[in-house]
């Protein structure tokens, strides 16, 4: 049964060790504690497939650790954000999450303070083991699907001008469950230039061992034949060599 502990406890060894990761001193401890309860935080489990200190959790990046946590009794996703963290709050990655979510893309928002990233809690598996446990009949229709989907919401981010940034590694970077969700924003750019369908394209199709697994279920074309359409695509930025793209892929 899965268990919430209060936040309370989050003060506490051995969850202080997570809500003030790598480390924290006790006055951080008590403000982020209050910070976590102004946002309507009011429980937080330790489960997931990575581990900290003994302790389980959702995810861990360079600025911050993902848990699971809740508010009444709705489940959400709570990025705490590292005390050694390069970054002083959460404002620019709430600003970045915000612009994804206004083109439909992302985890959605719910509530965000200094230290804390509130977002729609996504159940699924990353693309990578999707793909390797995909078999049996309408393997190939399904796989499409996903490529459609992740690389639409690609184009999305292009549009908007938001580059996502961490797309060559995508694997870490798409969610699969009830929806395909792209998610980590806490790389992006409204100020670079956009790369997210080149970059996704790149990451799934060409020459990755992701790649090695998709082509297994679904024949791709000729390594070539989509360089050349996302090149043409990088160049015009339009919604028709989008397409072509797609076409390119057999995706329409």
């Amino acid at each position: 049964m899965r268990q919430f502990f209060p936040i309370s406890d989050l003060v506490k060894e051995p969850y202080s060790a997570i809500l003030g990761y790598p480390r924290a001193t006790r006055a951080q401890l008590q403000s982020r504690a209050k910070e976590l309860k102004s946002l309507g935080i009011d429980g937080v489990s330790f489960e997931g497939p990575m581990t900290l200190d003994k302790i389980c959790v959702l995810g861990k990046g360079y600025a911050g650790i993902v848990v699971l946590a809740k508010i009444g009794t709705k489940k959400v996703a709570l990025k705490i954000r590292r005390t050694d963290s390069p970054r002083r709050d959460m404002k620019n990655e709430t600003i970045l999450l915000g612009a994804a979510n206004k083109v439909g893309v992302g985890p959605k928002l719910i509530a965000s303070g200094k230290n804390f990233v509130v977002m729609e809690f996504l159940s699924g598996v990353k693309i990578y083991d999707w793909v390797a446990e995909l078999k049996g009949k309408g393997s190939a229709t399904k796989l499409k699907d996903v490529i459609k989907k992740v690389l639409t919401d690609c184009y999305k981010l292009d549009e908007a001008g938001l580059d996502h940034g961490e797309l060559s590694n995508i694997t870490k970077h798409v969610i699969i469950g009830k929806s395909i969700t792209m998610i980590d924003f806490e790389s992006a750019s409204l100020d670079r230039k956009t790369s997210n369908v080149t970059s996704a394209s790149q990451a799934i199709l060409i020459g990755s061992g992701l790649t090695k697994m998709v082509n297994r279920i679904y024949k791709l074309p000729p390594k070539q034949k989509i360089i050349s359409a996302l090149r043409d695509y990088k160049e015009k930025r339009t919604r028709q060599s989008f397409d072509d793209v797609l076409g390119v892929l057999k995706l329409v």
